[in-house]
């Protein structure tokens, strides 16, 4: 599994702490066979509410609204220079990765960009 592959895992599998357990309806019983019903539309995952629950409980401050480092060390990952260096190649940065400044930038949209792009809900001004 690629880094980008585990920060969108622990971000689309994360439960909310104070959130109350789901229930399961039973399904009412069927007098004959019908057709298949179609698929469930994909469910969208509110990135922003995740990331935010995750932060309230990090019991550290956070940006990960602007800090591919934060966002990685929110979800539970390693954020060193050769992690993100590692995650760029995974994105394909053709930029300098010497430029560290300029590649987390670019990380940073792109992680979001990605996240939005695979059924994640992601406010506009992240995507800017």
């Amino acid at each position: 599994m690629g880094i980008f592959s585990n920060i969108m895992d622990k971000i689309f599998h994360h439960k909310p702490k104070a959130a109350p357990a789901p229930t399961t309806p039973t399904p009412a019983p069927q007098a004959a066979p019908t057709a298949a019903a179609p698929a469930p539309a994909p469910q969208v995952i509110d990135v922003t509410a995740s990331l935010d629950d995750m932060a309230a409980n990090a019991g550290q401050k956070l940006d990960w609204r602007h800090s591919i480092v934060d966002l990685m060390k929110l979800v539970g990952m390693e954020s060193s220079l050769s992690e993100r260096k590692e995650l760029a190649d995974e994105l394909g940065y053709s930029g300098d990765k010497n430029d560290s400044a300029a590649m987390n930038i670019w990380l940073h949209k792109q992680v979001i960009k990605k996240l939005s792009e695979n059924g994640g809900k992601v406010p506009a001004e992240l995507m800017d």
